[in-house]
């Protein structure tokens, strides 16, 4: 017999298989490695149900995770044990209409935000049984305004409210119950329905929360083009149109090479304005990375050693949540606003447990569909920013000798599409991150050209420009950028023979009527 305790040891290895015989297209692999997952966690329900089964108290029932039910849940369960029981499960739970109990829903809620930090950062909530939900974009600001209400401020604030329409999107379990789980009685299927719904359900948000597509149709060609149905995750950029059979492209990449006060303060700063080029108060920010990332990369460039020989770790220059995810690409990281990403799950009308047909298991076990309706976005397009920390580089005191190979720059000249110099603050060779915005206006031509003069303080350096990733090539020394709508990253490569430094410029573009 198998203490559930011991399935953390487990479960990681498990869904690594799980999640490679997923990428292989290996059905059988897949369904082999499910069954396991399912016989351990049923073993280890039953075991502990067998140690009980004369034990009436309720607080010992509690000790040992199974919950005293309220009566909604009993009588719901029961129904679901009669219809399992039958000799036709799909046709009988066909005929159930009744959704989980939303008390249900909120104890695996419970579970999941205790085991997975990313679900507990966010703004998570819980919708019951709604189909919509209506959320502000605002962040506290405009909400109130001295003087006549005129219609023009009415406009303002109905246009800052946003619908998350659920039926759109839907979180689907396979859950394989064995007939002998059904002889415990409600108490215990519950126990079993929540442990397997708390695993997939976290996965499944996680991945949604951070990769999501978004909502798109299917294009001309279904089979290259498929419609998709998930939540927006933190990469995306929803200023964009979805684009059928992709969803929502990813944001531009912003390369960066420690977490420096200069560099780290530059990418907050640019989360301390909302859309509407409002200040915000930004008093910690979210760091999600990779776990490998984390201990390769994120762990030696905020590790020190102190005087006294011993180290201190995840020292950031500003308050910052650091949240490992299996599911963020390696070499890449989210950094953002938390709370600005708001996730919400209801069980809405159809979600309830179904008998399923997709997955054939033992001749004693059937398996059963469980669908969640809802899904989540990002509050704005400039809560949360894509970073490439492929180039970080280890936390080391910086020690220059007199023969030392300067390969810094000693100047950023930018110009926009006009001739006219844009403002990105004040340079200094030590910084290396700089933001800028260019808005154009329509009446005067629609010009999103910008030129990029960049010297160094060796002579000898030679340089490399991209913008949004693509190579520009130098005409008379100076870089011709041509900014598409949001956000550009340019970055400047100062090299000068093995030395090099690295500059990045963001510029935000936008073209606007006069």
């Amino acid at each position: 017999m198998k203490n559930p305790d011991a399935l953390k040891q487990q479960k990681e290895e498990i869904l690594n298989r799980m999640n490679q015989a997923v990428q292989d297209g290996n059905t059988e692999e897949f369904a082999k490695i499910f069954v396991e997952y399912s016989e351990i966690l049923q073993e280890a329900v039953l075991a502990e149900a067998r140690g009980l089964v004369n034990a009436a108290d309720n607080q010992a029932l509690i000790g040992r995770g199974a919950r005293v039910l309220t009566s909604e849940e009993n009588q719901y369960y029961q129904k679901v044990i009669e219809a399992m029981k039958s000799s036709d499960p799909k046709q009988s739970l066909a005929g159930f209409d009744k959704v989980l109990p939303k008390t249900v829903i909120d104890a695996v809620f419970e579970d999941i935000t205790e085991e997975h930090p990313l679900l507990s950062a966010i703004d998570f909530r819980d919708a019951e049984a709604m189909l919509e939900y209506l959320y502000s974009t605002l962040d506290g600001r405009h909400l109130a305004s001295w003087g006549a209400l005129c219609d023009e401020i009415t406009k303002q604030l109905s246009s800052e409210f946003k619908m998350l329409n659920f039926s759109q999107t839907k979180l689907s379990a396979w859950l394989p119950v064995c007939k002998a789980m059904l002889d415990l009685g409600p108490a215990w299927l519950d126990r079993y329905v929540r442990a397997m719904l708390a695993e997939a359900i976290a996965n499944g948000l996680e991945d949604g929360i951070i990769n999501g597509r978004g909502v798109a149709e299917e294009g001309t060609n279904p089979t290259t083009h498929p419609a998709i149905n998930e939540p927006v995750g933190m990469i995306r950029d929803v200023s964009k149109a979805a684009i059928p059979g992709v969803g929502l492209p990813a944001k531009v990449e912003i390369p960066i090479a420690d977490f420096s006060p200069e560099t780290y303060g530059g990418l907050i700063a640019q989360l301390a304005v909302n859309r509407n080029g409002l200040f915000r108060r930004v008093p910690e920010v979210l760091l999600v990375v990779n776990p490998v990332d984390y201990f390769t990369k994120i762990f030696p460039a905020t590790t020190i050693k102190t005087p006294n020989g011993t180290y201190v770790n995840n020292i950031f220059p500003f308050p910052t949540r650091v949240v490992q995810s299996a599911y963020m690409e390696r070499g890449k990281a989210i950094l953002g606003i938390a709370k600005r990403y708001i996730m919400a799950i209801g069980t809405g009308k159809g979600g309830k447990i179904e008998y399923s047909d997709e997955y054939k298991f033992l001749e004693d076990e059937r398996t059963y569909l469980v669908k969640l309706y809802g899904t989540g976005r990002p509050k704005d397009d400039t809560s949360f920013l894509y970073l490439d920390i492929s180039n970080l580089k280890p936390l080391y005191p910086i020690v220059r000798v007199t023969d030392y190979v300067d390969a810094r720059l000693s100047g950023i000249d930018l110009t926009d599409g006009k001739n006219n110099a844009v403002d990105y603050g004040t340079f200094n060779k030590n910084i290396h991150y700089y933001t800028a915005a260019i808005a154009d206006v329509a009446s005067v031509g629609d010009n999103n050209a910008a030129t990029l003069e960049v010297t160094a303080a060796d002579d000898n350096a030679t340089f490399t420009v991209t913008l949004n990733g693509t190579a520009v090539q130098a005409s008379e020394g100076a870089y011709t950028l041509t900014l598409t709508e949001g956000q550009n990253v340019v970055v400047i490569t100062s090299t000068v023979g093995a030395e090099s430094e690295a500059y990045v410029l963001v510029i935000t573009y936008t073209s606007k009527e006069a």
